[in-house]
């Protein structure tokens, strides 16, 4: 170890794994953040991971913080490195100070040193050949060997370790005690041979109370399950594949008959993803509530009929974890990039409501809560999440359910309804003036309540017209559902300082955590900022109030071309000059750190005074 003066801390660090796809290095990195998290410490874990089998760089970051802080920091203080192929840009990634951990099996190629961070060689590579005779025991023990030393340098308590092997092979007990053997190699390796531990420490807290790690896919899968959903219709796409899958799962446990057997729910796969939401709307129309999940290249596909939902009105839920794009894009990379695809989804004049969770609280929520959306509003809900929701463990509040919770079905007419109706039957008939017409399901009535569901334009009942007049109706009492559907959305979330700032913020989905770490950071500058987490589009009238009281908007979003202010510019009409960019779309996600930078930058530049006050939640 070199005389470097070291960064100090105690339970805020940014460490960051870097492996080979392939070689069991995700368990071993995720065992190491559960337990940090098990010793009661803030964590948030990132697996970066390329979209071929094996063989290509991947990495694994995981942050930790004191403050409770969960989003990305910027920075790496600590970085392990078992792949050469990554290494001149891995030692380029640690901060001043900060430590760079490898295998020294080989020497290191000397013209990769830097002076100003600590190397500390490890002979895993080495300790494998001379413990383990099977080569796939030597590639799977070397992760874990590097965790038991990590353990001794960051002094994190070893049974905690211990009780994840027990845990993670329960029914496999022949390998607990291989691994709690390898963990143990690399704890006293690193014992023996360095000044254990380092100058970057973590130490047990309590700081979680009820809090969990989950990713946001199985949240919307058991959401699915709890909201009412009892088919899904599908076609595997990554990042969005495990959705379904823990539909499945969930379904499985709670959706079979325990006397019969019986299965109360269908899942199918398709033959495309055209095929999947076509499937999803025809269940909907026949009174089931059904769902899909896809990515972008999905949502381009299965755009023509979100159109027929939109225009025929009939719910339906789909579900976009969003990926890099265009095209294929980078597949295995986190971004917010189909905003302005979902929004207008299909030819035509189109609004689809959208809905932005943040956590696997509200992945769980929204996911029960959309399909109640959709039958209100009997229109496609659809909930935009992403890779690093979808795919990453999150730390959240726990999930919660009220069991007097009673579906809402909307506007629906019963048989004894239509029984005693009287007047004709008009199913785009808006008779509340909310924009909302009155629904059948099939074959509720013998005689009455029947209509022919069409994509082509009709009257108000349901007949096949191409009188213009008719069309501009019927687009209109559509628009007039879209301002009722902005009292059924999500309501926004704002923090506004004491006294108030003429400087806000807008962000949404995976921008929270980050956004909000940024926002303390130039509170400790002196500079007091607002801020509005979006929920849904189409937006309601506290979004437009805080656009209207603030000098300065920052609208910070993960992809290039500014895609929600795009859609606060056209919806509200507002000024595109009032509402600057803070745009990050590298497939990571966003830090806070660079949401600090450009929110200072831009007020320097522009002389902006803000409001010097400290934060008060609203």
């Amino acid at each position: 170890m070199s005389s470097v003066e070291n960064i100090s801390s105690v339970n805020d660090l940014v460490i960051k794994f870097a492996n080979v796809n392939g070689t069991g290095s995700a368990s071993a990195n995720n065992m190491f953040a559960k337990a940090v998290f098990r010793m009661g410490l803030s964590v948030s874990p990132k697996n970066i991971f390329p979209s071929n089998i094996q063989g290509l760089p991947t990495w694994y970051e995981v942050r930790i913080s004191d403050k409770g802080y969960i989003g990305r920091r910027g920075g790496v203080d600590i970085m392990v490195c078992v792949n050469p192929q990554s290494m001149a840009k891995d030692i380029q990634e640690v901060l001043p100070g900060g430590y760079f951990i490898y295998d020294n099996t080989k020497p290191i190629d000397l013209r990769l040193l830097r002076n100003d961070i600590t190397f500390i060689g490890l002979p895993l590579t080495k300790i494998c050949l001379e413990e383990y005779t099977d080569p796939r025991q030597r590639q799977l023990f070397k992760n874990i060997i590097y965790v038991g030393a990590l353990a001794a340098f960051l002094n994190i308590e070893f049974d905690v370790l211990t009780g994840l092997i027990a845990d993670q092979f329960k029914g496999k007990e022949k390998l607990i005690a291989p691994n709690v053997h390898a963990m143990e190699l690399g704890f006293q390796y690193a014992k023996e041979n360095f000044a254990c531990p380092l100058s970057i420490t973590v130490e047990r807290r309590d700081n979680l109370g009820e809090k969990i790690l989950m990713d946001g896919n199985a949240a919307i899968g058991l959401g699915a399950v709890y909201g009412g959903a009892t088919m899904a219709g599908w076609y595997p796409i990554t990042p969005s594949t495990s959705v379904v899958e823990a539909f499945e799962k969930y379904c499985k446990r709670m959706r079979i008959d325990p006397g019969t057997g019986h299965k109360n729910f269908a899942i199918v796969q398709a033959e495309d993803e055209l095929a999947a939401i076509g499937m999803v709307i025809g269940a909907n129309w026949n009174g089931a509530r059904a769902f899909t999940a896809t990515s972008g290249p999905g949502v381009s596909l299965m755009s023509e009929f979100l159109g027929l939902a939109y225009f025929a009105e009939i719910p339906a839920v789909l579900v976009d974890v969003q990926r890099a794009g265009p095209s294929t894009g980078m597949p295995t990379r986190t971004q917010q990039s189909d905003v302005m695809a979902c929004a207008y989804a299909s030819h035509g004049d189109t609004k689809h409501v959208l809905l932005f969770p943040s956590d696997p609280k509200e992945c769980f929520e929204m996911s029960a809560e959309a399909f109640d959306l959709a039958e209100q509003l009997q229109t496609p809900i659809i909930m935009l999440t992403d890779l690093d929701l979808g795919m990453n463990d999150n730390m959240s509040d726990p999930l919660e359910w009220d069991d007097e919770r009673e579906y809402k079905r909307g506007k629906v007419f019963t048989a004894e309804e239509l029984e005693n109706m009287t007047e004709r039957f008009g199913r785009y008939l808006d008779v509340d003036g909310d924009g909302i017409p009155y629904r059948t399901y099939p074959g509720t009535h013998p005689t009455k309540g029947s209509f022919f569901t069409r994509g082509t334009s009709r009257d108000e009942y349901a007949v096949y017209t191409e009188d213009g007049s008719e069309y501009v109706k019927n687009m209109e009492r559509l628009l007039k559902k879209w301002e009722t559907a902005k009292d059924y959305v999500p309501a926004p979330e704002i923090i506004n300082t004491q006294g108030g700032s003429k400087v806000g913020v807008i962000h949404y989905g995976t921008s929270n955590a980050s956004t909000l770490e940024a926002i303390d950071y130039l509170a400790e500058e002196g500079l007091a900022v607002d801020s509005c987490r979006v929920k849904a589009f189409p937006f309601n009238k506290e979004v437009e109030d805080f656009i209207e009281s603030h000098d300065t908007v920052f609208v910070v979003e993960q992809n290039r071309d500014a895609q929600l202010r795009a859609l606060l510019v056209n919806d509200c009409e507002i000024d595109p000059k009032h509402l600057v960019p803070v745009l990050w779309y590298d497939g990571m996600p966003i830090t806070a750190r660079y949401i600090q930078q450009k929110i200072t930058e831009h007020i320097d530049d522009a002389k902006v005074t803000p409001i010097r006050h400290k934060k008060a939640k609203k």
